[in-house]
């Protein structure tokens, strides 16, 4: 995977070349990923969903994520990206399935990692229930979900704390319900900028003001 070989841009966007994913990660390159947030409608309530990564993801194990995310190769084009979806929860969709939100550019610096990236957004009003998801172990170990209104108020600084409910696997890969109060701690800390955004554009898709 840290071969994986990826296009690179400059600060404006354009295209400068390629270099592997390590390099990517290392020196700070930008480069295009794609993005997946699930929402669904139930007893008249939106609700978000998220992936809880595994503990033997290299960045960000065990916390709480973009329903489904990915990076996009060097060969591939945007919609292509729509295989994460499949690969890591197990669900079936098209792109034209999808919401695009746009391209949503942040970067995220830590000790060992320089993540600048691109990031194609898109939204998927689900249908599905939790028993519709089989999860790529290796890289998600749960999945839960959150009302839609409550998790806005949550990164817009409302509230501190947020109920999610869905299920996890053990170590022996039966499910184990979640139902619990968390907090930011508990999530892969994007910018702030990227969760105001992307709020924002999938208000204006359900038709909810935030």
């Amino acid at each position: 995977m840290e071969n994986e070989l990826l296009n690179i841009f400059d600060e404006e966007g354009n295209h400068i070349g390629s270099a592997i994913r390590q390099e990517v990660h290392k020196l700070g390159h930008w480069h295009e990923t794609f993005h997946c947030w699930f929402i669904s409608k139930d007893n008249e309530k939106d609700y978000i969903y998220f992936q809880k990564r595994s503990d033997s993801k290299k960045d960000y194990p065990n916390l709480l994520d973009i329903t489904a995310a990915g990076h996009i190769l060097a060969h591939e084009m945007i919609e292509d990206g729509v295989r994460e979806v499949k690969e890591e929860l197990g669900i079936d969709v098209s792109i034209n399935e999808l919401i695009p939100l746009g391209v949503i550019k942040y970067s995220v610096i830590q000790e060992d990692l320089i993540d600048k990236e691109l990031s194609n957004v898109f939204l998927y009003k689900s249908q599905k229930g939790f028993e519709d998801f089989n999860l790529q172990t290796e890289e998600v170990s749960g999945i839960v979900r959150a009302e839609f209104g409550s998790f806005c108020e949550f990164w817009l600084g409302e509230r501190k704390n947020l109920f999610i409910e869905g299920f996890e696997l053990n170590n022996i890969g039966e499910r184990v319900s979640i139902r619990k109060i968390v907090d930011k701690s508990s999530f892969v800390q994007h910018e702030l900028a990227y969760y105001e955004k992307v709020l924002k554009l999938i208000s204006e898709k359900i038709g909810l003001a935030i």
